[in-house]
This record gives C-alpha cells, structure tokens and sequence, in this order.
C-alpha cells in the first residue's frame, strides 16, 4: 500500500510534485489500495494541480449533467466536456461539486 511505498522508498513523495499529473496517477494507483480517483484527489487537494476533472468522481459528474441537461453522461461525452474546462479544470471541478446538490 502507500505506506509501505512510502518507508520502502518505491515512491518518493518529496519529488512528486515534479512529475506530471499522468504519471504521478499511474504510480500512486498502482499501488495497493490507491486507485485513480484517490490519486486525482492528491493531485487537487495537496498538490495544487489547475487542470484536474476526475471522470471517478460521481459528484463532478452529476453536477456535469446538471450543468448540461443529461440523463447520462458516457466517458467519451465527460471528456469532450472535460477539454473546455482546460486549463483550469481544477476550478471547474469546485463549481461542478456545487452544482451537484442542484
């Protein structure tokens, strides 16, 4: 898991913040218990990354629809979506979460 990563050294948190946000997504899910929604959320929370959508989120999601009149939203549509927001979706994400709840 991650911390085990973290005491073995596998990952070194000190320099993640220089790698971008695909691979630090591929590292950290690749470890035991991380999956890409936990990594989406580091790279927003505690690195600071601008441009972060996360498809795995279901509240971006619904508040995607909400924004947008659907009744479903298929990856390929989210990701359309997604590259508007480019590059500030980090901010976007922030509004989405509140239209959520609407």
């Amino acid at each position: 898991g991650i911390a085990e990563a973290a005491i073995s050294g596998e990952v070194d948190f000190s320099t993640l913040h220089t790698l971008t946000d695909e691979e630090i997504v591929k590292k950290l899910s690749a470890l035991k218990g991380v999956g890409v929604w936990t990594a989406e959320m580091l790279l927003i929370f505690s690195l600071c990354r601008p441009d972060v959508v996360s498809f795995g989120d279901l509240a971006i999601r619904r508040g995607m629809m909400n924004l947008y009149g659907l009744k479903e939203l298929p990856k390929e549509k989210f990701e359309r979506y997604k590259k508007r927001y480019s590059p500030y979706g980090t901010v976007a994400s922030l509004y989405l979460w509140a239209l959520s709840v609407m």
